[in-house]
């Protein structure tokens, strides 16, 4: 029997049954990068309840005086009441800005201050630069890239895993975890950037911010045969460079 339009009833209905096919197969194959995105998603909340607990739990505000003025004089730069720092209880030497916008110096980095080792402005444009991500809103972004690489590592393994079987997910992997150290030292130059201009206005200066990067390596024993490439932060003599760069265009722009 011929059915309207000139295709046979068996034709017609095998094409009808072959367009749903294709959209489950579709929605099949896409479904280890959805599964991806909602794992990383899940998986951030959870960092983020997690660290937020800790931090609550092994944390206390600074109440050195000479930080505290240091403080105040970039929060009145920002049109701030204040600026709140908080002590956390770890012997790395670091700065950290958490999830909800707090600012954070461990423990190690303020006993290395006190123990004359890092000036107070030295420590206060380690604060400024923690305030670049937290106004940049690099802390907030991080849930995307976190998801997104997810995402990416899931869509590579399956690609590469058809014509390198075995070494595909792990080509997948080095090449995410290089997408992510790329972000991140982007992240890292523009908290420099922000933190310069800020120390500036506050009339800290940015000479701080360079004699601390010259000391960082010491401080925290880095370095190695590691290829700038491959870290999450910048070189220290290209932080160094690109603040300088900084600071001559905004001498010529009159800023």
């Amino acid at each position: 029997m011929i059915a309207q339009g000139g295709l046979p009833t068996a034709v017609r209905g095998a094409l009808a049954l072959r367009a749903p096919r294709r959209h489950i197969w579709g929605m099949i194959r896409f479904a280890p990068i959805l599964l991806a995105i909602l794992y990383a998603l899940a998986m951030y909340r959870f960092s983020v309840w997690r660290t937020s607990r800790e931090l609550d739990a092994r944390s206390t505000e600074l109440a050195d005086a000479r930080l505290r003025g240091l403080s105040d004089q970039m929060a009145r730069a920002l049109d701030l009441d204040r600026v709140k720092v908080h002590i956390y209880e770890v012997d790395q030497i670091n700065g950290l800005a958490a999830p909800d916008g707090r600012i954070f110096i461990t423990r190690g980095f303020y006993d290395r201050y006190r123990a004359g080792e890092v000036s107070a402005e030295e420590l206060a444009s380690v604060i400024a630069h923690e305030l670049g991500h937290v106004a940049l809103g690099h802390t907030r972004r991080r849930m995307i890239d976190f998801s997104g690489q997810n995402a990416i590592r899931a869509a590579l393994s399956m690609v590469l895993g058809r014509f390198i079987p075995g070494l595909g997910p792990w080509l997948a992997g080095m090449l995410t975890s290089l997408l992510a150290a790329r972000l991140s030292r982007q992240d890292e130059y523009e908290a420099d950037a922000y933190a310069s201009a800020l120390l500036a206005k506050s009339g800290i200066g940015t000479a701080p911010q360079k004699s601390l990067f010259r000391k960082l390596e010491k401080l925290t024993g880095a370095g190695g045969g590691t290829p700038v490439w491959m870290l999450s932060h910048p070189s220290t003599k290209d932080r160094i460079k690109a603040i300088e760069a900084n600071e001559q265009r905004w001498s010529l722009d009159g800023g």
